[in-house]
């Protein structure tokens, strides 16, 4: 069976030998996606439906949103060999190092079986300094798990929680079938690129991935790098997506990128806090505030690649704003868990089933000593399972806003 070390995948996509079963790529077979887009190859999953997407003109949004964070294919069968052709698009930055290809992973009843990457596909070349981006075309690949065991089994591909994905075909040596949703609850969570996965190693290892594995839950990742700016239509694709468990990460897009004043916070946290609660108003709710991050703890965005570190081969961000500027109403992260916190206690009044959590209960001073963030902003894969595990307790352990 392939492993991170030993991949076996083709360049391009294969005609399926003689006793190949392909099975159409419908919503049953897939978790995590909201809706899914019939494209000239095959399928896109999007994690914000088409109402949403249309009512904003941001490039970043469009690209996060398409990212496959959290998104898999479920399903029973016995076969031994799964194919998977896909046209993946992979980021890249002018003059930074290369990023990793986006990996799969492959869980056998509920335990990893498995890893392997996609060949070829689209590349998208961002300029940083310009803001430019080029599209390179490239052709579809495919995905291949083999040696997997001849019994009935549940099986799940987690796609790349850091490429474009698209879906072309599945076959298989075994007939499949969809897995219809159990008795586990659905946690629906939104967040920034810390939640969308940022550095984490592997698309089940994101904090999300790993605290929804701890608790038992199915999870439905709303993490938008760069994106978490509590618009309205992502409140509304919240308040209309069936969940049993919900919570928000809210602030750290809001300072880097300077988008709103003090004034304009709290209202705005309101809005999208009585948007999810249209649809779901007893539904337990946890707003989570940023974890630590020193560049912004006191200092305004917006925070910016600093160029020069592209020389040195790596990247690292810094805060331009200034700390006098917090008395003209710019956001700092502290201002922001000061709101957060005044908000849901002003709103818990009223609302027996909403939390709060203090983000830097999962990453604080002592874990940055330890494990300090690798550009200034994102944390790296040992910090994802960290914030995975404590969150977990946290929030699933007793006491916890999501208890069972």
């Amino acid at each position: 069976m392939s492993t991170p070390h030993d991949p076996v995948n083709g360049s391009s996509p294969t005609s399926p030998a003689e006793g190949w079963i392909t099975t159409p790529l419908t919503e049953e077979l897939l978790r995590g996606a909201l809706e899914l887009e019939r494209t000239a190859q095959g399928v896109q999953p999007h994690r914000l439906p088409a109402r949403a997407r249309a009512q904003s003109t941001d490039g970043q949004l469009a690209m996060a949103e398409a990212q496959t964070s959290g998104v898999r294919l479920v399903l029973r069968t016995r076969a031994t060999a799964v194919e998977l052709d896909v046209l993946r698009t992979k980021m890249a930055y002018e003059g930074a190092p290369p990023r990793p290809d986006g990996l799969y992973d492959l869980l056998i009843d509920g335990e990893p079986a498995g890893q392997t990457r996609a060949p070829d596909g689209n590349v998208l070349l961002m300029n940083m300094a310009t803001g430019s981006a080029e599209l390179r075309p490239g052709p579809v690949g495919t995905v291949r798990f083999t040696g997997l065991p001849g019994r009935d089994k549940r099986v799940e591909i987690w796609l790349p929680h850091n490429e474009m994905t698209q879906l072309v075909a599945l076959r298989t040596d075994a007939s499949v079938t969809p897995v219809a949703p159990g008795d586990r609850r659905v946690w629906l969570h939104h967040g920034s690129s810390i939640s969308h996965g940022s550095d984490a190693a592997s698309p089940t290892t994101t904090w999300p991935a790993l605290a929804a594995s701890l608790g038992g839950v199915d999870l439905v990742n709303l993490g938008l790098s760069g994106s978490a700016l509590l618009d309205p239509f992502t409140a509304r694709a919240m308040r209309d997506t069936p969940a049993d468990l919900i919570s928000v990460k809210i602030g750290i897009n809001l300072v880097n990128t300077d988008l709103l004043r003090l004034r304009a916070f709290a209202p705005a946290v309101h809005g999208f806090l009585d948007m999810i609660r249209d649809g779901h108003p007893t539904t337990p709710l946890l707003v989570v505030s940023p974890i630590l991050c020193p560049i912004h703890e006191d200092t305004p965005g917006p925070s910016l690649p600093d160029l020069s570190t592209l020389d040195e081969g790596r990247l690292r961000f810094t805060a331009m704003g200034d700390p006098e500027e917090r008395a003209t109403g710019k956001l700092t992260l502290n201002v922001v868990r000061e709101e957060l916190a005044r908000v849901v206690r002003q709103r818990a009044a009223d609302d027996p089933y909403l939390r709060y959590l203090d983000g830097r209960e999962l990453y604080g001073e002592a874990d940055h000593t330890e494990l300090p963030l690798p550009d200034a902003l994102h944390p790296d894969a040992a910090t994802h399972r960290r914030m995975g595990e404590r969150f977990a307790e946290l929030a699933f352990g007793a006491d916890g806003p999501f208890t069972g």
